[in-house]
């Protein structure tokens, strides 16, 4: 089915859209009328769960396999978002992986290398995919990208994601110079960082009761929602925050 409103708002693609905050984030998209490219890697049936649910509402979308760590396949992701969507408005630069819980002393060369690709190099691809095809000066009509940083960007995460924070922290600095490069081609750049949230990242980690244990931490005293976070992305995606570039928006409960 579809509907009107999708075309308002234009086509925003959302990576790591079959799960956790990528899911809450695609679906919240589309009910403020985006028409949505739910992009996965290994789990088609989530995604297309994800694509289901949207339409039954409504809304239009579309899931797209591909690992956002090479080259070919974030090509292949725009290429089709736009071919089965329309232009693209909006990148939701979600996909991550956490790697294992660690000391830096204990971490190996190939779990580092996989935690950058996926994390630092898949965002800035997608981020620069997202550019050529929504600047001004290339023929574009704007639009916004929202990067998926991490309160560990600057708690460190000591003793136990030491590699993640520090792809985390790549990100920020992503944000707060591309926002900078295409602050006059109609391109907005923002970033959010969730602290702790109830997904599956965690049990990924090998460390599924990690919200719990982190939660007496946070000053709100627990841990936040997919769904609060995806209410955060979406207000950096809307006219709402128009004046808003280069932010890093933190969604911590205070930590």
């Amino acid at each position: 089915m579809t509907s009107t409103k999708s075309s308002d708002r234009g086509v925003a693609i959302v990576t790591g859209g079959s799960r956790g905050i990528g899911a809450a984030t695609a679906k919240l998209a589309a009910a403020r009328g985006y028409g949505v490219a739910v992009n996965y890697n290994q789990a088609p049936d989530a995604a297309a769960a994800v694509v289901r649910e949207i339409e039954a509402a409504g809304g239009r979308a579309l899931a797209i396999g591909g690992d956002i760590g090479r080259e070919d396949d974030v090509s292949r992701l725009f290429e089709t978002a736009a071919r089965q969507l329309g232009p693209i408005t909006a990148l939701v630069n979600n996909a991550g992986i956490i790697g294992p819980s660690t000391r830096l002393d204990g971490l190996d060369a190939a779990a580092l290398e996989l935690v950058m690709r996926i994390n630092v190099i898949g965002a800035f691809l997608c981020a620069r995919e997202a550019v050529r095809r929504m600047s001004t000066a290339k023929g574009g009509k704007g639009g916004s990208i929202v990067n998926l940083s991490s309160g560990a960007a600057t708690l460190g995460s000591p003793g136990e994601f030491i590699h993640y924070a520090a792809s985390k922290g790549a990100i920020d600095t992503l944000t707060i110079g591309l926002s900078k490069e295409v602050a006059r081609e109609g391109i907005r750049v923002n970033a959010v960082a969730p602290g702790v949230v109830l997904t599956d990242i965690h049990a990924s980690a090998g460390d599924p009761g990690r919200p719990e244990r982190i939660a007496p931490l946070v000053p709100m005293g627990r841990a936040g929602t997919a769904a609060e976070v995806a209410e955060t992305i979406l207000f950096l995606m809307s006219d709402a925050s128009s004046y808003v570039t280069g932010a890093v928006l933190r969604v911590a409960g205070g930590r």
